[in-house]
């Protein structure tokens, strides 16, 4: 218990999120397991990093990001971080995927390990409401499903509120989780990307 204690303190201090000892060990350890390889079937659904504030201005445009909401330059950091975090795990990446908006855009471009594909499935969802049941939410399901028996990490940058429709994830701002599809389509949460 002291120890427990001790690790949020410390947690608090730096400004990370708390994680229970044995659990972090379980997020960890499926990332030792495909480090260095060219894995099957696996996806990292990213939330953007962080861009204060909560959904979107109401002069929103898609294609003016000065209309939107935008990372700041704490998420710019992150985001190049995260990149240089899975660069040393060597997992070799087959495609990076990215929301239109301009936060997950950015993020993705961040990274610095690939060529970005901007993908309208993950455009955000905040001002939905039956978010299970949209196109958006099922193209997304689909992809990671037939992404089964493909060899490569999958990673697809967007929102909170997609992710969360799309397998059940909360995500903070810049934390991603790494799922995989079974052979009868059920979506598994297997691990969390650390956190820079």
């Amino acid at each position: 218990m002291i120890r427990v204690k001790i690790a949020l303190l410390v947690a608090t201090l730096l400004g990370a999120t708390f994680t229970p000892p044995s659990a972090h060990a379980r997020e960890l350890a499926i990332w030792d397991q495909i480090q260095g390889t060219n894995p099957k079937g696996y996806v990292l659904l990213m939330r953007h990093a962080l861009a204060p504030g909560v959904g979107d201005p109401e002069n929103f445009r898609l294609g003016d990001c000065s209309t939107q909401r935008n990372l700041s330059d704490e998420g710019r950091q992150d985001a190049r971080e995260i990149g240089q975090g899975l660069e040393r795990r060597e997992v070799k990446i087959l495609r990076l995927e990215s929301s239109r908006w301009c936060r997950a855009k950015e993020t993705a471009q961040l990274l610095n390990i690939g060529k970005v594909r901007l993908n309208k499935n993950l455009d955000s969802l905040f001002e939905e409401t039956d978010l299970v049941n949209l196109p958006q939410t099922g193209n997304i399901k689909k992809r990671i499903v037939d992404h089964r028996n493909t060899r490569g990490l999958l990673i697809f940058v967007g929102h909170f509120v997609n992710f969360q429709a799309v397998a059940g994830v909360s995500l903070d701002s810049g934390e991603g989780a790494l799922v995989r599809a079974t052979p009868q389509g059920e979506i598994k949460i297997l691990g969390y990307s650390p956190k820079p």
